[in-house]
């Protein structure tokens, strides 16, 4: 019994140090890079994303209305991801006149940003993604609003 469980660890060892050299070897696919991330999609940092929001970008929440509703970036729209078609519609005009837009959600593990953020490239309207969301606003100290906008 346990040489069986040593030849498979040493298996699963050797199985997986191959294919990483394997995709170094062949400039594979780059480990740390963002899954969600497609050709052309643009992500930022929370620095800059607090310059482009003191310069006057339009942030828009793609995290549940629920999540908006406690506490969300000063300025920001609801738009999330759950209720996309109707909460576009509502904020298509605004939308439209705005030329630096940037989505964010609740961070590490959550698409919704990137799924906003394609969805409104494909209405022609281009966003740039917050990187690491809500999250790392919180954590850099940035300012925060509770309820919605006026």
């Amino acid at each position: 019994m346990k040489r069986f469980v040593l030849r498979g660890l040493l298996i699963a060892v050797v199985g997986t140090a191959s294919g990483l050299l394997v995709n170094q070897v062949r400039g594979g696919l780059a480990l740390p890079q963002n899954a969600f991330l497609d050709t052309g999609d643009q992500e930022i940092e929370v620095k800059e994303a607090k310059a482009r929001l003191d310069h006057g970008a339009l942030f828009l929440d793609a995290r549940p209305a629920a999540f908006y509703d406690m506490s969300h970036i000063p300025g920001a729209r609801p738009l999330p991801e759950d209720d996309f078609d109707r909460a576009y519609a509502r904020l298509e005009p605004l939308l439209r006149s705005r030329f630096d837009i940037i989505v964010y959600c609740s961070g590490f593990g959550c698409e919704a940003s990137h799924d906003v953020a394609h969805r409104l490239k494909a209405k022609g309207i281009p966003a740039a993604v917050l990187q690491d969301g809500w999250p790392a606003w919180q954590e850099a100290g940035y300012p925060e609003k509770e309820g919605p906008e006026s």
